[in-house]
């Protein structure tokens, strides 16, 4: 089947379900969801939650936001904060703060930590690693968020990718038989957010075409996207590649 280049011209956007009911709960993240939602016993009012892209960090974050009635901040907002503020800020979620870390960003997020300790309000930070890899250079702050507890994320194991993958499948309407949905399984990065990209532009396909996703059709799109980290992460060689359906003209 040939798939033209004006024929892929679909929607990038994941429509991600956040609530608590779409929250796939195993080993991978049984802790960390049971530590948002012992808010406000918590063991200190600063959390960090980390863990690998795809995890459920995002989805964690905005369990948390629904539960402590926080509000989620961007990093490059921390600067605006005054003291003034706090006691009309709610809990805060600062997302992803390691990959915004900067020297400019150092001052306003330690600044932030005194603040919040200071009025009793909690602040969950997500990020990729530990506060040791984040580049910090002032040593006030980084001994700060090491001494903040932390939950671990784990990437999804398989029992939980692949629950979760039948589930977003459910919630598009699409039927695809067993054969092809462990096909499209086997192939895809342990990622709750690629699984929700790949399975956008899926159903689009199928719409363009006007067909059910058979697995011609999935190994069609999976090879013609294998290359794009979004879906596959950073390395898409070790994911399998069927050479033997590669697209035809």
């Amino acid at each position: 089947m040939a798939l033209d280049g004006a024929q892929m011209a679909l929607s990038f956007a994941a429509r991600a379900q956040y609530g608590r009911d779409n929250f796939f709960v195993s080993s991978a993240n049984s802790a960390a969801l049971a530590l948002i939602e012992a808010w406000p016993r918590w063991p200190d009012k600063v959390l960090l939650l980390i863990g690998p892209s795809g995890s459920g960090k995002t989805h964690l974050a905005h369990i948390f936001a629904a539960h402590a009635l926080a509000k989620l901040v961007s990093p490059g907002d921390l600067a605006a904060i005054q003291p003034q503020d706090i006691a009309r800020l709610p809990t805060l979620v600062l997302e992803d703060i390691d990959k915004a870390m900067s020297p400019e960003l150092e001052a306003p997020l330690f600044h932030l930590l005194n603040l919040m300790r200071e009025a009793g309000q909690g602040l969950l930070l997500t990020a990729a690693s530990a506060p040791d890899l984040w580049g910090i250079a002032t040593q006030d702050l980084l001994s700060r968020l090491r001494l903040a507890p932390s939950v671990q994320l784990q990437a999804p194991d398989d029992a939980l990718f692949r629950a979760a993958l039948r589930k977003m499948m459910n919630e598009r309407q699409l039927v695809v038989d067993d054969t092809t949905f462990d096909y499209i399984a086997l192939r895809l990065d342990r990622s709750l957010d690629s699984a929700q990209l790949v399975l956008e532009k899926m159903d689009h396909l199928a719409m363009q075409h006007q067909r059910a996703i058979t697995r011609s059709l999935a190994a069609a799109f999976l090879n013609q996207h294998q290359n794009q980290p979004d879906l596959f992460g950073e390395d898409p060689e070790h994911h399998p590649h069927d050479h033997s359906l590669e697209k035809k003209p």
